[in-house]
């Protein structure tokens, strides 16, 4: 009886080691751990292949086995359970939750270290005939554990502030945008890929608390919800459907606004962009309501505004309007406004009527009011319109007072994004006194001279006139030396002139290139599409396309292709396409630059666009004997 006994205790401990062997494996082969939790989960994966020697020597014992190493064993598998199920946490847990309750997870990596410490706690090391070797190693992990308490890392208690000052912007929409912005990048949970293995390890934590802390599961639900919005992702409840299929995530990925088409005040897709003074741009309700709340700073940078003109970012609006199309998606609605009350005509009408008086003062005034009041809807371009307001204001262009100038091209302005009224505003021949306000007018006077001259010239009959009038030299000039959002608008306004065949000749003369290509090596621009469009349609003219053959600039538009967004590379692979048809010399210098590995990755991870080019190229290549017969099969 007594020899079965022992046989049965041989085969009991036995069995655990090999449970406990298991354990261990399973901890060493998890894989990547969490970043704010990494180091504690290796740590805690080392201290239990410590144990390992200990278990090995154990699950080849064939003597007496007493009672006491037997409950040490199941003390130890019970703290085994309890470390692995924490490394699992620390693996494939919802980032969110370990950042958000860091606290309670410097409590779990404690209590595992105290319950590890117990169950070995008076192991019969000598009289199971462990060997001293094993039997100081596991003594010496048993003295660390006791001086094992962790505490949170300083740099995981900033993200777990950050985190948590999140929750409190209510109302603070551009302070909770840069803490998403920053956390989304650090943790990383900013791409679709992110968001979705973030959803299922959150939807996992909430079938498991069953319904306890539910404030806490509340809070990381929220911020899932902020995180995804900052993707531009919809935002669907994580209790809604429990087990995600691939038909929800093909609708997600399906409706990821570009991120670059949210308002960074509302985090929502732009209906009427419009640019401030920083460059920057927003909803123009919503920065208009920030304007309103007598804040004279750009809500984005911190800087201040020197002027408070918002220009329509009319390249963005097509952009947009391009992509819902193309993605069968409808913007929301918002309710149209109430149309101008009489009293309200009668109020722009005196304004009209004041912005021919004698008196200077009553001219500023009204003038400035008329600004305000053509900024605020469709219904007043029309009003305004509709009461004469356009012959005075154009009339005042030339009026020789630098604020009243501003304040009337900037109405103008204003007015003319109406594709009717922008006919009338032509009609009164203001594009040489726009000119001339370009050239010698105040910075934001420039600025919205520029921007002036690029919706007129969206009617074709005005792009030959502004080139024919000089304008073409003060909108270069101002892309040299302007502010940002000076640059973008003269940048944006030779590109629209620059269509018109007359127009490349003279901006070339006029010496466009050479700022252009500055500013494809200023980064702090963000101004590489734009450059790089411009350029394009330069291209098309033999004298551009001389200037542009020159071997840095080959190699920047290769760079372009290599390290570039892929709005870039589309612009980059356009450019360099129209600069190597018919140019034998110059493709062989990009293919010395490396370009044929860059192309063949754009024509099969590129933008729709940029596929088309790239193929075109590899085509190029192919045709002129650069590289073997490309055949665009797939």
């Amino acid at each position: 009886m007594e020899e079965e006994n022992v046989l049965s205790n041989a085969r009991v401990v036995r069995d655990l080691a090999e449970e406990l062997i298991g354990i261990i494996e399973a901890a060493k082969s998890m894989g990547e751990f969490r970043g704010t939790q990494r180091k504690e989960s290796q740590t805690l994966v080392r201290r239990l292949r410590h144990c390992l020697p200990l278990l090995e020597e154990l699950r080849d014992l064939d003597a007496h086995i007493p009672e006491i190493c037997i409950s040490c064993l199941h003390k130890l598998k019970k703290s085994f359970i309890l470390a692995k199920k924490l490394l699992k946490t620390c693996q494939a847990g919802s980032k969110i939750y370990l950042v958000l309750e860091a606290e309670a997870m410097v409590t779990r990596f404690n209590t595992v270290y105290d319950k590890l410490n117990q169950a070995m706690d008076g192991f019969p090391y000598k009289e199971i005939g462990i060997s001293e070797e094993v039997k100081e190693q596991v003594e010496l992990m048993c003295m660390q554990l006791k001086r094992a308490k962790q505490r949170i890392d300083s740099q995981d208690m900033e993200l777990t502030m950050d985190m948590r000052a999140v929750l409190s912007f209510d109302n603070d929409r551009i302070a909770e945008c840069e803490s998403i912005e920053k956390l989304a990048n650090r943790l990383p949970l900013n791409t679709l890929e992110d968001l979705r293995i973030e959803t299922v390890a959150i939807r996992k934590l909430v079938k498991e608390r069953r319904g306890q802390n539910a404030q806490g599961t509340q809070n990381i639900i929220d911020l899932l919800d902020r995180f995804k919005r900052f993707a531009g992702i919809e935002q669907v409840n994580v209790l809604d459907d429990p087990v995600p299929c691939n038909r929800s995530l093909q609708k997600c990925a399906s409706i990821a606004i570009p991120f670059e088409f949210l308002c960074p005040i509302t985090l929502e897709i732009m209906r009427d962009p419009v640019i401030v003074a920083t460059g920057q741009t927003y909803e123009r309700a919503s920065i208009q309501q920030w304007l309103d709340s007598d804040r004279h700073n750009c809500p984005k940078t911190g800087r201040p505004l020197t002027h408070t003109a918002l220009v329509p970012n009319v390249a963005l609006h097509n952009l947009i309007s391009q992509w819902c199309e193309n993605n069968n998606y409808q913007i929301p609605k918002k309710p149209p406004p109430p149309p101008p009350k009489k009293a309200h005509a009668e109020k722009v009408i005196t304004l009209i009527q004041n912005l021919s008086s004698s008196q200077l003062q009553v001219q500023r005034k009204a003038v400035t009011k008329i600004r305000m009041i053509s900024r605020e809807s469709p219904e007043n371009h029309v009003l305004i319109a509709e009461k004469g307001g356009i012959p005075p204001l154009v009339h005042l262009l030339s009026y020789p007072d630098s604020k009243i100038q501003e304040h009337a091209v900037t109405a103008l302005l204003n007015l003319s994004i109406d594709d009717k009224i922008k006919k009338q505003v032509s009609e009164q021949a203001p594009i040489p006194a726009i000119i001339d306000i370009l050239q010698h007018g105040t910075i934001g006077a420039k600025e919205n001279s520029a921007a002036a001259l690029f919706s007129l010239s969206m009617l074709d009959e005005n792009k030959a006139l502004i080139g024919s009038s000089n304008g073409i030299p003060p909108l270069i000039s101002l892309l040299s030396e302007g502010t940002i959002r000076g640059k973008k608008d003269a940048a944006t306004a030779l590109f629209n002139l620059t269509i018109s065949h007359s127009n490349k000749a003279k901006a070339i003369e006029a010496g466009a290139i050479k700022p252009l290509l500055k500013i494809l090596e200023n980064k702090g621009l963000d101004m590489v599409d734009e450059a790089l469009s411009v350029l394009l349609l330069l291209a098309e003219h033999p004298d551009g396309r001389k200037e542009l053959g020159q071997l840095s600039f080959i190699e920047t538009l290769v760079k372009f292709m290599r390290d570039g967004t892929p709005k870039n590379k589309e612009c980059a692979a356009a450019v360099l396409l129209k600069l190597c048809t018919n140019n034998n010399n110059n493709l062989v210098v990009a293919l010395q630059y490396g370009v044929y590995e860059h192309v063949a990755d754009i024509s099969q991870n590129g933008t729709k666009r940029g596929k088309k080019k790239a193929v075109a190229m590899l085509q190029l290549m192919s045709k002129t004997g650069q590289i073997p017969s490309y055949n665009n099969v797939r």
